[in-house]
Formats: C-alpha cells, sequence, structure tokens
C-alpha cells in the first residue's frame, strides 16, 4: 500500500492527493495561488515527497466470504504537500470473483475545493517474478487520441489522434515494437473511449504475455490512463533478491489527465466540498 522510504518508484501504490505531473509544481483555485513540492524538477509529482504513497493508511474494513473485500481509509490534512482543505479518502480492493479485483478510491473535500486525482501505480509483468521486461508482451488500449508532453514530460494542452504514430495502440500490438521511437519509452497519457461498457466502466486496456497466455483486461470510469513502460527503474532489488530494471513492468494508471488543473481545456479534476471523487478500476485475469 505504502513506501514510507521512497526506495521503489512508486510499486503498488495509490498516489496522490494528485497523480501525475503538475507544471512547476504551480496551481491557481479560487485566485489563491498554490506552490506544492518539486519532487521532479521542474514539477510536482504524484503528489509531492510525501504523498499518499509514503503514508500511513487505516484499515477501515474487512470483509470475508464470497466477495472478500478490504478498505483503506486516509485523512489528508489542510496545507498537506501543499494542497488546499481537508480531504477524507477511502480505497476499496474487492475479489468479485476468482478471476476479477475490483479497486473503489473516493475522496471527499471537507471544506475547500481542492483537485484530487488518485491513481493505482501497479507494475505489471503477466510473466511472473523476475521474468525480464514487457516489451514482448502485447497491448490494446481504447483510446484514438493522447496528450503529447513536452520536455519535461508534461502535457502541452493539445490532444492528437495517435493514428500513424508509434502510440497507436488502437489494435493489439507488441509494447517493444516501436518503444524507441518514443524517448526512453511510453509515458504518455492516454484519451480514454470508443470501447465496450461494463457495469458502469468503460475498457481502457488488454494486456497479454504471450509465453504464460496470461491476459489483463482493464475497464474504467476515469477518462485518462497512463501507459507507462518503467522507463525510470534502475536496479531497484526486489523479492528474492530479483532486481528490476528499465522495463521490467509496465503501468496502467488510469487518471485524470495529467496538469488538468492548469489546462482549461482537460477534463476538471477540481472537487468542491459536499461532492465525491470516485474513481473505479476493474482487472479481469483470464488466459487465451
Amino acid at each position: 500500500m505504502f513506501d514510507q522510504k521512497g526506495t521503489s518508484p512508486y510499486f503498488g501504490c495509490i498516489v496522490g492527493r494528485v497523480a501525475n505531473r503538475i507544471k512547476n509544481g504551480k496551481f491557481t483555485l479560487n485566485g489563491t495561488g498554490y506552490s506544492l513540492p518539486i519532487n521532479k524538477p521542474p514539477n510536482s509529482l504524484h503528489g509531492g515527497f510525501k504523498g499518499f504513497d509514503k503514508r500511513i493508511w487505516e484499515v477501515a474494513e474487512y470483509k470475508k466470504g464470497d466477495k472478500p473485500s478490504i478498505t483503506f481509509k486516509y485523512r489528508s490534512s489542510d496545507g498537506e504537500e501543499g494542497y488546499p482543505g481537508d480531504v477524507s479518502v477511502t480505497a476499496t480492493y474487492t475479489l468479485t470473483s476468482s478471476m476479477t479485483m475490483k479497486l473503489d478510491m473516493e475522496a471527499v473535500p471537507e471544506n475547500k475545493a481542492t483537485p484530487i486525482n488518485l491513481a493505482q501505480h501497479t507494475y505489471w509483468n503477466l510473466a511472473g517474478h523476475n521474468s525480464g521486461n514487457i516489451l514482448d508482451h502485447t497491448i490494446q488500449i481504447w483510446a484514438s487520441e493522447m496528450t503529447p508532453v513536452d520536455e519535461n514530460t508534461v502535457p502541452t494542452g493539445e490532444i492528437k489522434p495517435v493514428k500513424g504514430t508509434p502510440f497507436d495502440f488502437t489494435a493489439e500490438k507488441k509494447v517493444g515494437l516501436q518503444v524507441h521511437e518514443v524517448g526512453l519509452g511510453y509515458d504518455h497519457n492516454y484519451v480514454l473511449g470508443g470501447g465496450e461498457e461494463k457495469l458502469g466502466l468503460k475498457r481502457a486496456a488488454k494486456l497479454k504475455d504471450p509465453s504464460s497466455s496470461r491476459v489483463l483486461n482493464l475497464w474504467t470510469n476515469a477518462p485518462g490512463m497512463q501507459f507507462y513502460t518503467g522507463n525510470y527503474v534502475n536496479g531497484v532489488v526486489g523479492k528474492g533478491g530479483a532486481v528490476y530494471n528499465k522495463h521490467a513492468g509496465l503501468c496502467l494508471e488510469t487518471q485524470g489527465f495529467p496538469n488538468a488543473i492548469n489546462q482549461s481545456n482537460f477534463p476538471s479534476v477540481v472537487v468542491q466540498p459536499g461532492s465525491k471523487y470516485q474513481h473505479t478500476m476493474l482487472f479481469e485475469f483470464s488466459v487465451e
């Protein structure tokens, strides 16, 4: 759930109060300017130096039975990492069947409007632990557009079609096929849409490992998804002494668009007191 020392690059964490990058660590809300920690110069990333990933969450509820679940809660205080207002947050993981897991993330601002954008930062490698890189995995992403980035990986504000570019995963394609054409690798936000729906969620991605035939289908109600190929993972020692290097896993971070607080044409990530932020992800595993 968390990594207090910050030694691993957000492995398995829920990141917040605002996932991804905020340009120059600055934004204005209701006429007030806010400055955030610059923990990924020149930007603020994943909530700052001590974001939600480095906080101890409490277990609020734990259910056994056919659909076991566990709910974690955390209360973020006004001014924490530079953000306005107190916010109560919960994250509930539910095994909805033997092959599916649902994550419901909710957050309620108590007294001030504030940006909220939570993301689940698991690194996936369907070939199994210590099995090398994910460049031979195939992925399909239900997005015909993406948000191009500047030299500091912050969206420029444009929304561009993926067709005819290395970012086109509208049909199943090997992750590594064009990865070397996009700098360090993929670390880009996709504008989700166009897929089928299930339980009020839209299809975001289908990931497959050819060596094991394992498949992950991901569904969400979030507007975007950061597709990240572990470009900054470098010599992290994990369980059993395994060493995780670049491209050892990939992330499918459903989210609001990065730097949306500074881009009026992006879907708003501001949540008002009395309103509730709700973000659901459904992970479906299978073999084919």
